[in-house]
């Protein structure tokens, strides 16, 4: 085994000191950075996604990398949103840069935000309006006599690019920003997106994504990729809900197709598309709080990650 070492001596400041709310959903970790962060310039969320990779990455490997993270740690920062609609924008960050989209980290962050009064609590439920950089995501909060149960959430359109396809041989597009035209993960199933192929309907599934990090969760996004995968081979129709497992803690996520949309430009060559909204649901929890120090001595002062 080896381990890459990120020499952070000369960006870190000796008087550091962040603090962040630790949370899981579906066991996969999210750290909520609440203070000690640079604030990232920009007018766009993008814009800031972008000033934040070119000038304060070692802030990242800080708290993703061991000795304070893992390898496969997740993060989260909030940011002003440049959408007037938004309650909060949110930058997500993991162990190779910043994703787009977090659907555990969404499902967290609802209950995150009603809990700390940052959105106003209703009964029986909160609306949400979180902007991500692949756009607004709304989620809906239970929330009844100061108890949270579970957030679900409508993702923004999903859709097939292209079935059975090597990515060396596909260009992607996006028809918003082309930061956002990525292949990002892999997801093994157990064959659940041909057919509903077990008593109960549920199918299993395993997401690896970034540089080769496993979700302990069944994966919010991957579950919306699956969704809009089922929708467009007929085996899930509009409406029908489906329980996701996770294939490494065994933790679900329930997930339906609630309408199609047409997406202009979205398809191979410019097509147009059409679209679903998946909905998503499950239930996050809080694992504790931590205040991260560094010591400009300390040889691994900017973490590593074992490979």
């Amino acid at each position: 085994m080896t381990a890459t070492t990120m020499d952070s001596k000369k960006s870190l400041p000796s008087d550091l000191k962040i603090t962040t709310t630790e949370m899981h959903t579906g066991g996969e970790p999210l750290r909520i950075i609440e203070s000690g962060y640079p604030k990232p310039e920009g007018v766009t969320i993008l814009d800031k996604r972008a000033w934040l990779r070119a000038h304060a990455d070692d802030y990242r490997k800080l708290l993703m990398f061991e000795p304070r993270g893992h390898y496969d740690m997740y993060g989260a920062l909030l940011v002003t949103p440049d959408l007037p609609e938004a309650d909060i924008g949110v930058i997500f960050m993991h162990n190779e840069g910043y994703s787009t989209m977090c659907g555990h980290g969404v499902i967290a962050l609802g209950r995150y935000l009603v809990d700390r009064g940052l959105v106003a609590a209703g009964n029986p439920e909160a609306r949400v309006i979180i902007q991500c950089p692949c756009g607004p995501v709304t989620a809906h909060v239970t929330h009844s006599n100061g108890v949270t149960s579970d957030v679900r959430f409508t993702n923004v359109p999903s859709y097939v690019f292209a079935l059975e396809a090597l990515k060396a041989k596909v260009k992607l597009h996006h028809p918003d920003s082309p930061d956002l035209a990525f292949i990002y993960g892999t997801i093994v199933t157990d064959g659940g997106d041909h057919t509903i192929n077990s008593t109960d309907g549920t199918t299993t599934n395993i997401c690896v994504f970034a540089e080769k990090e496993v979700d302990r969760s069944p994966c919010g996004s991957g579950v919306a990729a699956r969704v809009a995968l089922q929708y467009h081979r007929g085996v899930l129709p509009l409406g029908q809900k489906r329980q996701f497992r996770s294939g490494v803690t065994g933790s679900e996520f329930t997930a339906r197709a609630l309408k199609t949309v047409e997406v202009k430009g979205a398809g191979m060559e410019g097509k147009d598309v059409i679209a679903i909204l998946p909905e998503v649901s499950g239930r996050a929890f809080y694992t504790g709080s931590n205040t991260f120090t560094v010591e400009t001595e300390d040889p691994l002062v900017g973490g590593f990650l074992p490979r």
